[in-house]
């Protein structure tokens, strides 16, 4: 079932992904900023797009996984839209594990590249199923590795804001979207994608 709910400018908790960044995580702001124009998260589509369309996803959530062909073809349909996909590693060890692998890939401009891979899998994965997609994509992992533990500190902090927003949004699990100052717990369907960023587009005419 998705839940919708008009988004007003609220302020995290202070609770961390101590699985990644063991202490005390401080409160944030949350603002159009932070959220959608984070500096350490990629943006696709088109990077000048009038719409930012926040997916709050996992590369061990099915939905996640089913409904990405269709949040991009109308992405790519629309031409004027920027896509954040914000990782929210919420199925375990192998979902942070994949989280950071890609954003380690990111890093050496692979980003694309890696979460394709992983997002055509299909099921529970593993670490070693992780290793196995994205070597098979063509990327290294001894590359990746490298990557993720000299950019460490940027992994773990853009995953920690992710984690804090979604608690802030009052996001229960994945697929989760932000779309102009509207939230959206659940699966959304190409109808519901494109009339969200109709309306995000006309609220911000307007």
């Amino acid at each position: 079932m998705i839940t919708r709910r008009n988004l007003l400018t609220a302020a995290a908790g202070a609770g961390a992904f101590v699985t990644l960044a063991p202490g005390i995580a401080l409160s944030q702001e949350i603002t159009e900023r932070t959220v959608f124009f984070d500096p350490d998260a990629r943006a696709l589509g088109n990077p000048k797009g009038d719409v930012t369309v926040v997916e709050f996803f996992d590369y061990q959530c099915p939905y996640c996984k089913k409904i990405h062909p269709t949040v991009e073809k109308v992405i790519k349909e629309d031409g004027n839209v920027r896509l954040v996909m914000k990782d929210w590693p919420v199925f375990g060890d192998a979902s942070i594990f994949a989280a950071q692998a890609v954003l380690g890939a990111a890093q050496i401009g692979k980003y694309e590249v890696a979460m394709e891979a992983l997002m055509k899998t299909v099921g529970k994965l593993t670490n070693d199923e992780v290793e196995k997609v994205l070597t098979g994509a063509g990327l290294s992992m001894t590359e990746i590795a490298a990557s993720v533990n000299k950019h460490t500190s940027k992994i773990s902090g853009l995953l920690d804001r992710n984690y804090n927003q979604a608690l802030a949004f009052n996001f229960v699990g994945t697929p989760s979207f932000v779309i102009g100052r509207t939230t959206f717990g659940g699966v959304l369907d190409e109808k519901g994608l494109k009339g969200a960023i109709a309306e995000a587009r006309a609220a911000k005419a307007g």
